[in-house]
């Protein structure tokens, strides 16, 4: 049986990125240079898209990073993409699900963590100054609950083993958002809310909206971003370039000025 052909955008990504490697590239691919197509949440979107911006100039090849709420790209991502990342270990899980059949659990790697951190408003008016803090009686708590924060809120108020911080803590969570875009929203929308538990990333990229106050230790929670290529991507050497950028010297620069740990 003949071999199938390989699609022209495979064909100039492939011949792209070789040339680019070697330091140089055509004129015709400079100008309209392939595309990766990577999708994944919005929490590392920002890291992400400095990250695929910084690897084009490197490399010629664009990289087009969809993000946000799953919903919005998963059936554009069933169809097109290179890459899915994730916001965390059970986001990812999910996203092998999802992906039906398209991404092999065993090619997913973990980049960078980000820990569990309290997010408060300007000027800290209620003065928190950590986790504890948030058990007080009056004090109106958010939680994501979902979208890679699933359980995250009852991980920490559980890590010491004792059942009356659980309880502390749920008696004064006044919403459970399903994702970080409608906390943000939430948090937005309702200025009585004193705190939102949070990752300390979302604080970087919106640092007029929030102060951030850290989880002390014995509570604090970290969960990770991973990216895998699905089995378009594995066909792509330019695939595993992207994924080899995001772990090096560069890649790590661009996540630790986002707040990530490297």
């Amino acid at each position: 049986m003949p071999s199938r052909p390989v699609p022209s955008r495979r064909l100039a990504l492939q011949a792209g990125v070789g040339l680019a490697l070697a330091g140089f590239v055509p004129a015709a691919l400079a100008q309209t240079p392939a595309v990766l197509k990577v999708y994944g949440p919005g929490g590392p979107a920002p890291a992400m898209k400095e990250a695929a911006a910084a690897f084009e100039k490197a490399t010629g090849v664009k990289v087009d990073v969809t993000a946000g709420p799953t919903p919005k790209w998963i059936d554009a991502a069933r169809a097109d993409a290179d890459l899915v990342y994730s916001g965390s270990e059970t986001m990812m899980s999910d996203f092998v699900a999802a992906m039906n059949g398209q991404i092999d659990s065993a090619d997913v790697i973990p980049l960078y963590l980000r820990p569990l951190s309290i997010l408060v408003r300007p000027g800290n008016p209620r003065r928190i100054r950590g986790f504890k803090d948030l058990l007080k009686p009056g004090v109106k708590v958010l939680v994501v609950n979902g979208a890679g924060q699933n359980g995250v809120w009852e991980d920490a108020a559980g890590r010491l083993g004792d059942i009356r911080t659980v309880r502390a803590l749920r008696r004064n969570i006044v919403a459970y958002p399903g994702n970080s875009a409608l906390a943000r929203q939430q948090w937005i929308d309702q200025p009585d809310i004193d705190a939102w538990l949070i990752w300390n990333i979302w604080q970087v990229s919106n640092p007029t909206l929030a102060e951030q106050v850290a989880v002390e230790a014995p509570y604090r929670i970290y969960r990770d971003t991973g990216i895998a290529p699905t089995t378009r991507g594995k066909q792509l050497p330019a695939a595993r370039q992207f994924i080899d950028f995001l772990q090096g010297k560069q890649g790590a620069a661009i996540f630790k000025r986002w707040g990530w740990m490297t």
